[in-house]
């Protein structure tokens, strides 16, 4: 499966993982000390939807797009995410860095890790001159292994690989839980897309039985699965919730559900997988 970022900006599952990352985010500003965002996976930062990648799968308009033209672009939860949105004009989308970094405070810091070359001087040009994001050509899985934890001692965490190669659920597990032991009190929040059944079972198995203590999953499917194994929803799996997180996850899906869906409806769910609601 192919999921570089370019190809899918501003898609149903962007559109879904940046609302409830956002909500992540307003919850760290909620207290005055500052914090840092580490972006492990994070592509180029800025999306040109006119461009040749966005265009050949036309995606965004079924996503941002019908978004911004429905009723549920006024909903309060969603209001901060779209404000970034409208900020960059038309046909341009943010990803995961710039959105996080036009939420930041003057004292909260970035951390944005990209890989491939041509993505990462696109994400260095993105950044070029500001004093609160690094933007690094780095592997995102060997930062997770070198860069935690934080001087702020606060934070969030976002690993939001590709899935370009085999066995990227299990490097998602497996990364969280190094990750995890360096730094148990940060937030991490783990995209991940939902296509073969069995896989999803077996992935929601390991963070079960991973010993992290407080894990919680928000899961939206905008129809059900299929036979053919096309992407058909995607989830969060978030590592120390804030208290709000379930609510406000629940409350912006059913929002969602109605705008994104295909035939047949789109459903969504939230999940304690460990902890005392599991």
């Amino acid at each position: 499966m192919n999921y570089r970022h370019a190809f899918h900006a501003g898609n149903f599952a962007d559109v879904v993982k940046h609302a409830l990352l956002t909500r992540l985010i307003e919850y760290l500003k909620t207290k005055d000390k500052p914090f840092r965002v580490f972006d492990t996976h994070a592509g180029r930062g800025l999306y040109d939807l006119t461009a040749e990648e966005a265009g050949r799968t036309g995606e965004h308009r079924a996503g941002i797009g019908a978004l911004l033209a429905s009723p549920a672009a006024a909903d309060p939860l969603l209001q901060p995410y779209l404000d970034v949105v409208r900020s960059l004009g038309n046909d341009r989308y943010p990803g995961s860095p710039l959105l996080a970094r036009r939420l930041l405070r003057p004292q909260d810091r970035l951390s944005a890790y990209e890989l491939h070359p041509v993505d990462a001087d696109a994400l260095a040009a993105v950044f070029a001159g500001d004093h609160q994001v690094k933007a690094i050509e780095l592997d995102g899985w060997l930062a997770l292994r070198a860069h935690l934890p934080p001087k702020e001692r606060r934070g969030l965490v976002l690993v939001d690989p590709p899935f370009e190669q085999p066995g990227e659920y299990d490097r998602l597990v497996d990364g969280l839980v190094g990750a995890q032991r360096r730094w148990a009190g940060g937030v991490y929040a783990l995209w991940y897309p939902i296509k073969r059944a069995a896989e999803h079972r077996r992935f929601l198995d390991r963070l079960s039985s991973s010993g992290i203590a407080k894990i919680v999953v928000a899961e939206f499917l905008r129809e059900a699965p299929s036979a053919d194994e096309r992407l058909v929803g995607s989830g969060l799996v978030v590592v120390n919730p804030p208290y709000t997180f379930a609510a406000e996850a629940e409350a912006t899906m059913s929002r969602l559900g109605p705008v994104l869906a295909k035939a047949g409806g789109a459903t969504s769910r939230v999940v304690a997988l460990t902890g005392e609601q599991s």
